[in-house]
């Protein structure tokens, strides 16, 4: 037998399995590296997170990924570079977080990778005959095993394309086993570049149960923060927005695409959701002149008022409706305030009481999708029926 499977059969086989989970997402904030230990699988699954860190971004790392991203035209010399080299770099990343935590490689069994989203593509965007779903995500997996000695699993999109979804959300899968209570109502939102939530009812035996993208979370905002303020890349704790006043009119006309008139679930990403759309929504809204607080501040309530009319359109009641909330746009102040004040009868919880670092959380996810992978089983829960029953990850060995 290859050692290399000889060896993955042997951690499949452990009572608990130490893996690394990464995610970069598409604010380019830097790599989120947790460093897990995960016993049992399916929903007898239980995570300890032992360590957790960002590694951030340099202006250059951002500035070679948004030469790529979510456009139609780029230069594929380019593309085909960073591919190998994103990995390499996440692969150092990596050991350098393991120095600083005093921990051997050879202790890790795993390693999980989302890796970079470079454009996502769901049929109902692009809405070409021939073509279904498509979502591109760079990294190459071998690069970060290769780099690091640990076995990756990485692409993980791909496999949930294949088998009739749309490339994400993926919290779906985590979020049941981890997250579903038995009395408790529960909304796991995450704020990233694009807005999505999973909703949990008590019990998890409902045909309620849904997990799906919203809109745009960050992404516009931070897209704008980029063009107009230099050396900015977010609107730190929604300061900047703060100082502004809502032009309702605008607001009206961000809200007008046809996608949040398309059922649940669906998926989206920023090749909708950019400065395009508000170009053009301000042209539609008839405004002529607005400075850049006023667009921040407009912005910042247009994320907030989709994410509550998601809720709304999804939800029966708010009454006993419990919200776990991470991502970037937790730490966007005005942004959090917008949503309780609209969701007075929802409870908003601190993730941490879930034991779980918000910031860590979609790292977290990805290291238990490897861990189904390697050594649990398809889920098969009828709380999730019409979601695809797959394993998801492609393998690669460091040698």
């Amino acid at each position: 037998m290859n050692k290399n499977i000889a060896h993955l059969y042997s951690i499949a086989q452990k009572e608990e399995r130490v893996i690394i989970g990464l995610m970069s997402g598409t604010s380019l904030d830097g790599l989120d590296v947790v460093l897990c230990g995960i016993s049992g699988a399916g929903t007898s699954s239980t995570v300890k997170v032992h360590h957790f860190e960002t590694v951030q971004y340099s202006t250059d790392f951002k500035e070679d990924v948004l030469s790529v991203f979510s456009k139609e035209q780029v230069r594929l010399e380019r593309l085909c570079l960073l591919n190998g080299w994103i990995g390499e770099q996440h692969g150092l990343m990596i050991n350098q977080c393991l120095q600083k935590w005093g921990v051997d490689g050879s202790e890790v069994d795993l390693i999980a990778s989302h890796g970079q989203t470079i454009y996502h593509s769901p049929k109902r965007l692009h809405q070409l005959d021939k073509f279904g779903n498509a979502t591109l995500q760079i990294g190459d997996g071998d690069r970060i095993a290769v780099t690091t000695g640990i076995i990756t699993l990485s692409d993980f999109r791909q496999k949930h394309i294949a088998f009739g979804g749309e490339g994400a959300p993926l919290a779906v899968y985590g979020d049941f086993l981890l997250f579903a209570h038995p009395t408790e109502n529960r909304v796991l939102l995450n704020i990233g570049g694009i807005a999505n939530f999973t909703y949990l009812p008590a019990g998890c035996h409902s045909d309620t149960f849904i997990c799906t993208d919203i809109g745009p979370g960050n992404t516009i905002m931070d897209a704008y923060v980029r063009t107009y303020f230099p050396n900015q890349f977010y609107d730190e704790d929604g300061l900047i927005a703060r100082t502004g006043n809502i032009q309702l009119d605008l607001l009206v006309a961000l809200k007008e695409h046809d996608f949040f008139k398309q059922s649940f679930p669906k998926t989206t990403g920023p090749e909708l959701f950019n400065l395009s759309y508000l170009e053009n929504s301000i042209e539609m809204a008839g405004v002529k002149t607005i400075n850049h607080a006023d667009i921040l501040a407009t912005l910042n309530k247009f994320t907030a008022d989709m994410i509550v009319d998601a809720f709304l359109k999804t939800m029966t009641t708010m009454e006993d409706l419990v919200v776990y909330a991470s991502g970037g746009g937790i730490h966007n102040a005005l942004l959090m305030e917008h949503l309780k004040s609209s969701l007075p009868k929802v409870q908003f919880r601190d993730f941490n009481t879930l034991n779980i670092n918000p910031d860590a959380k979609e790292a977290v996810l990805f290291a238990v999708l490897a861990n189904e992978a390697i050594a649990g089983n398809i889920i098969k829960e009828q709380c999730i029926q019409g979601v695809p029953q797959v394993s998801m990850g492609k393998i690669s060995f460091p040698y």
